[in-house]
């Protein structure tokens, strides 16, 4: 429910319950007018006939009794409400009397009664009443109709507000350039998105040279320390002592380490300011099959039984680089964290890429190895970023990032769900080459 139509609610509860007071209020107070008009002409009736019979000119009682309700008894004096038959149409009719006493000269006193029919105050309250509903019906229609006008036209700037908010991507290097809507609240909020906006943008473009000066500033360096830290392991005299050589191959290790950090940094950053918009229709399936290949002598280095099961061509919309990211940092992790002898599975389906390795035992909660900096085991030389990068990647396009354990926890699974090219996109880059499929063990 919208805001305006929140605020319309609440209006026509006020208004249903105004008028509904109203109603009864002026239902009562028009009866009580009416009846007191027909007492008063009752009472002037009654002014009448004493005023007449004081003076003498009223006839003889029998007369007068095929006139009037005349009755020697005496009766309750004053007005009130009955109910009469009426003999034409047969039904009891509301009738308004007023009873006293009348005394003509020479004459015995008797008891009068004046009545007079409530059939046209009742007739006429009903007319007010159905005069009252009526405008209440046509006073809600309109606001209702107000409000759906109002919605349309008041808050169109707010709804084309809201949809550039919508569709505006950052990556554009753009700010919003909302214009001034004739309502002061619309103006002023457009105002602040505007220059919210440009401090983002210049925020933003701030951030990505300093992400770029500093990839670029600090492996200049770092390339140069590896490249010297080479050339001085290959120095004659660095063999002859035993005490220089386990320090220089160490700040060599630690050098490759921080490389490798830095890239990892540099890629993280990346892909959190979305810097890789140039994706194109990438076949994972022969990009998965290379990787395999390359992993291929560290699979034999660490004596792992490995498999790949390749069912059909699988054409993704990503960037290249990413895509190799990410399956080489799903390789990597499940060579790194494999023991000697192990297996690995690794299964790409239309729909979903699995990599099951095992491990050692492992207990937890496996979505904690998705945090930067986490580890398998504290003492491993690798950064603990490589499963982040392939949660951000996955996040960045929408691909859904499952790790499980088996019961001993000695099997890992990373399931990775796709979201492929639809088959019109992806039939001209699959008439080119027919899947492959190595399996070296059996499948699960």
């Amino acid at each position: 429910m919208n805001l305006l139509n929140a605020t319309t609610r609440y209006y026509l509860l006020l208004a249903l319950f105004l008028f509904g007071v109203g109603s009864v209020g002026l239902y009562y107070g028009i009866s009580w007018a009416l009846r007191g008009e027909v007492d008063e002409q009752l009472a002037g009736r009654r002014l009448e006939l004493l005023a007449r019979a004081r003076a003498g000119q009223l006839p003889p009682v029998a007369e007068l009794a095929a006139l009037l309700d005349i009755d020697c008894q005496p009766r309750h004096p004053g007005a009130r409400d009955t109910l009469l038959l009426d003999t034409q149409e047969h039904e009891m009719v509301p009738h308004r009397q007023l009873s006293f006493m009348l005394a003509a000269p020479g004459q015995p006193p008797v008891s009068i009664t004046l009545r007079k029919s409530l059939v046209e105050t009742e007739e006429l309250l009903g007319v007010v009443l159905g005069v009252m509903l009526a405008v209440l019906a046509l006073l809600l229609a309109g606001m209702v109709g107000l409000n759906r006008w109002l919605s349309a036209r008041l808050w169109a700037p707010f709804r084309h507000t809201l949809g550039a908010l919508r569709g505006y991507n950052l990556q554009q290097h753009q700010p919003l350039a909302l214009p001034t809507p004739a309502v002061a609240e619309f103006a002023e909020l457009n105002h602040a998105l505007n220059g919210f906006s440009q401090r983002l943008v210049a925020d933003y473009e701030s951030l990505r040279e300093f992400t770029a000066n500093a990839a670029h500033e600090t492996q200049t360096p770092l390339a140069i320390m590896q490249a010297q830290l080479e050339q001085l392991l290959q120095v004659p005299a660095l063999a002859q002592d035993p005490a220089a050589a386990p320090l220089v191959a160490e700040l060599y290790g630690a050098t490759l380490r921080l490389s490798r950090l830095h890239q990892a940094l540099s890629l993280l950053s990346k892909i959190e300011n979305r810097q890789f918009a140039a994706a194109q229709p990438v076949r994972l399936d022969e990009l998965l099959t290379e990787k395999m290949a390359q992993f291929e002598p560290l699979f034999e280095a660490r004596e792992l039984r490995y498999g790949l099961d390749v069912a059909a061509p699988v054409v993704l919309h990503l960037h290249h680089g990413l895509a190799d990211s990410l399956l080489q940092n799903l390789l990597q992790n499940a060579v790194r964290h494999n023991v000697r002898g192990g297996e690995l599975l690794v299964v790409l389906t239309p729909r979903e890429l699995k990599v099951s390795n095992t491990g050692p035992a492992t207990t937890g909660d496996p979505a904690r190895f998705f945090e930067r900096f986490r580890k398998h085991n504290a003492a491993s030389d690798s950064p603990g970023l490589g499963l982040s990068i392939v949660q951000h990647i996955c996040g960045y396009y929408g691909f859904g990032l499952r790790y499980t354990l088996s019961e001993d926890g000695t099997r890992h699974t990373l399931r990775v769900r796709l979201a492929p090219l639809p088959a019109t996109a992806a039939a001209p880059l699959a008439a080119s080459e027919s899947p492959q499929n190595v399996d070296r063990i059996a499948t699960e």
